[in-house]
């Protein structure tokens, strides 16, 4: 069963309750090139990116948060470190969410500061807890940056803005270490109420950074745990918003669109099995339909194990049989198979 957590709306994009999972990313360009900034926004938008994070590390960078807003439609949080200034102007300015790190914001009339612009404009504040970024005090009682340590300092941070009577709240506690995260999401889950911005921080390069993030993030969506998502990776940040949304549908809730299912291929397999599944996933990439594809190295039993999918192909010797709903409807000839396989799905 699903944690149900309370809903919080940053822009016109909720979190929380029953909304569905929403995914995120950040912007990775030199805060200085609005431009860019401007281009990889609207990149991200199209490939199904629903909040987007942009680093604000001084003044000359709020000018960002009007420039993209101008030209995407896209919920914009404002991402701040050491400077509450940054966090008011960026209020100011129309950020949808302020993003603090709380071991660097500052004393408690700073941060009572940022509560209270946020307050009058209606916009959460996520408190982002990580490893690098805990209490000294916290740090000397626990030793080192554990679960225990991270859900503290969390629950310490939330009860600060509560003191200031602000609770439209977001809390995420990040690690590298997935095994931390996950304790650590697994221990604040149930001490509030807030909604859980789920990730695994710094997991490393493209290949990397899937495994540790697929595992960590999966686990707890599994287990009824996060309201929002991002998949931090050293690479592209579409490619960020494209391996959440398979996150989300390897656990059944993911936005809908295309999954590629394909077999591991054997000694029976008579046609080049890996390069054809890998180019039809490419081709799919940007599809929008709710379907289901099959790419199977074998005619012997590929329709069978595959009946659960919309459509999908099976190969033979120098040929494809292309099948749908496990019935095998045609076949063509190997060259002809992705060009095929393709013609039949536009028609679905």
């Amino acid at each position: 069963m699903r944690r149900v957590a309370k809903v919080v709306k940053i822009g016109d994009r909720k979190i929380g309750g029953q909304e569905g999972i929403a995914v995120q990313s950040m912007l990775n360009v030199p805060s200085y090139d609005v431009e860019s900034h401007v281009k990889e926004a609207a990149r991200l938008k199209a490939a199904g990116c629903d909040i987007l994070r942009i680093a604000i590390p001084d003044i000359p960078a709020v000018r960002l948060i009007p420039a993209i807003k101008n030209d995407v439609d896209i919920p914009l949080v404002a991402d701040i470190h050491f400077d509450y200034r940054l966090a008011v102007e960026s209020v100011t300015a129309g950020a949808d969410k302020i993003r603090i790190n709380p071991g660097n914001i500052g004393d408690e009339a700073r941060v009572k500061q940022v509560a209270d612009v946020c307050k009058s404009h209606g916009v959460p504040i996520r408190i982002g807890v990580n490893s690098g970024s805990l209490e000294k005090s916290i740090l000397r009682k626990h030793v080192a940056p554990t679960a225990e340590a991270l859900c503290e300092s969390a629950c310490y941070h939330a009860s600060l803005l509560e003191k200031f009577d602000f609770d439209d709240i977001v809390l995420s506690l990040k690690s590298s270490s997935v095994k931390t995260m996950v304790e650590a999401y697994r221990l604040i889950a149930n001490k509030c109420e807030y909604p859980l911005h789920l990730g695994v921080t710094e997991s490393g390069t493209f290949k990397t950074g899937i495994i540790k993030s697929a595992v960590g993030i999966g686990s707890l969506l599994l287990d009824g745990i996060g309201d929002t998502i991002r998949v931090s990776l050293t690479a592209d940040p579409v490619e960020e918003i494209y391996a959440a949304k398979d996150i989300l549908n390897a656990v059944g809730m993911g936005h809908g669109g295309v999954e590629v299912i394909s077999c591991p291929t054997c000694g029976r397999t008579r046609i080049d099995i890996i390069k054809l599944a890998n180019e039809v996933e490419a081709r799919l990439k940007g599809c929008k339909k709710n379907i289901k594809v099959a790419v199977m190295g074998c005619a012997v039993n590929g329709p069978g194990e595959a009946s659960a999918a919309d459509i999908g192909v099976a190969g033979g010797d120098g040929v494809g049989l292309i099948f749908k709903k496990g019935e095998v409807v045609r076949k063509v000839k190997e060259e002809e198979i992705v060009a095929e396989l393709m013609r039949e799905i536009e028609s679905l």
